[in-house]
């Protein structure tokens, strides 16, 4: 772990944050949350090493105004009353590259749950500014309804509007500290 020991926070202007919903059963909607703050310390016993992100709730941004507005309502996140979303890790189970998983609780709508977030690394490179980068995709399923989000509609041709299953989605510039 000697090349990735150390603390890293993300880069917001080249990190994407995102979720994929299945929306009436036919296609894909995705979205994304533009205002972050994330940070990781691998140490050099990995079993020592921590995660922390904040996601403001408000931020989220699928592309279209009137479905924001929604999912932005008691419906969905109840950005008044809920405004942030959270993860901190729990445990990593990752190689000296950075490949593997990293556990932690999400909370989501003011209810806490264990999710498992499987790490692909990327690599670690200088940029042209001297800093030291190191990018990785993460991703993990998680069920809305265990966070409170419930919100559904019936469709005629059987189904439902929203799928329960929500894939999460990070593909993170990491700048070591």
């Amino acid at each position: 772990m000697s090349n990735l020991a150390g603390t890293w926070t993300l880069d917001p202007a080249h990190t994407y944050i995102g979720f994929i919903a299945r929306h009436a059963m036919v296609t894909k909607v995705r979205g994304k949350f533009e205002d972050f703050e994330a940070s990781f310390t691998v140490a050099e016993n990995i079993d020592d090493s921590t995660a922390k992100a904040t996601i403001k709730a408000a931020s989220i941004n699928t592309d279209n105004a009137d479905r924001d507005n929604h999912v932005k309502s008691d419906d969905f996140f109840a950005v008044e009353k809920f405004p942030e979303l959270t993860f901190v890790s729990t445990g990593f189970d990752v190689d000296a590259q950075g490949n593997g998983t990293v556990t932690g609780d999400l909370t989501i709508k003011g209810v806490t749950k264990s999710v498992t977030l499987d790490v692909e690394a990327d690599g670690v490179a200088e940029d042209p500014f001297g800093n030291t980068r190191f990018g990785f995709e993460a991703k993990t399923k998680i069920n809305r309804i265990d966070f409170g989000i419930d919100f559904n509609a019936p469709l005629k041709t059987g189904g439902v509007l929203l799928s329960e299953e929500i894939r999460i989605e990070i593909e993170g510039s990491a700048i070591k500290q």
